[in-house]
């Protein structure tokens, strides 16, 4: 199972990349949201279940050196810090912009998840209360930020070479999209990883309770 996770994790990573997402995130706004969550709330969760509680697991061997909610943090500086129309223009327009921002986005969400999930069974009911709320406090301001920008009342992103992927959008309804693939995808990914590790730690301690009864 942790296999086929690693395996998928990494096709999807490699299918973001090689598709025609990359080539999109120019023209529009959606297209380039599309690739930040699938980068963070598919190929990263895929990878984090992979590696989790198995022999290249870093938290396994460090679990000080992952605390979970700093890292998720962490990620939301870098999340929110991307989406100021600066930064963004330029993740947009300048060579090696998007690389630099997209491997920021998968390197601080790879490391939530595996903040959150990772340890094994040893570490998961003393860790479980921190990847619980790391994984909601990301589900939150990830939704918090999609519903901004689908929900704004003028476009943010306008950039000079838009078509919007050809797909006739103007540029606010195109970022509107983009924030409604936000919320969607990244909330609904976090908020089912932060109810699995709930589920989980309920029926290890009730499991822990029968036998010491």
């Amino acid at each position: 199972m942790k296999r086929t996770c690693f395996i998928f994790g990494l096709a999807t990573l490699a299918a973001l990349w090689l598709g025609p997402l990359p080539g999109l995130t120019r023209q529009s706004f959606a297209a380039h949201m599309a690739l930040h969550m699938g980068v963070v709330a598919l190929a990263a969760p895929l990878l984090a279940v992979g590696l989790a509680g198995g022999a290249f697991d870093p938290v396994r061997r460090r679990p000080a050196w992952w605390p979970a909610v700093p890292l998720s943090i962490l990620e939301l500086v870098v999340v929110w810090a991307w989406h100021a129309p600066a930064l963004h223009h330029a993740a947009r327009e300048l060579p090696g912009g998007l690389v630099a921002e997209q491997a920021s986005f998968f390197l601080a969400g790879l490391l939530v998840w595996l903040a959150s999930i990772g340890g094994g069974a040893d570490l998961a009911r003393e860790r479980g209360g921190a990847g619980i709320a790391a994984l909601l406090l990301t589900a939150m301001h990830m939704t918090l930020l999609g519903a901004l920008l689908a929900l704004a009342p003028r476009a943010l992103y306008v950039h000079a070479h838009r078509d919007h992927g050809g797909t006739g959008l103007s540029a606010l309804e195109d970022q509107h999209l983009g924030g409604a693939i936000m919320l969607v995808v990244g909330g609904v990914s976090y908020l089912a990883g932060g109810l699995a590790l709930t589920a989980r730690l309920v029926t290890r301690r009730r499991m822990h309770s029968e036998v010491r009864a």
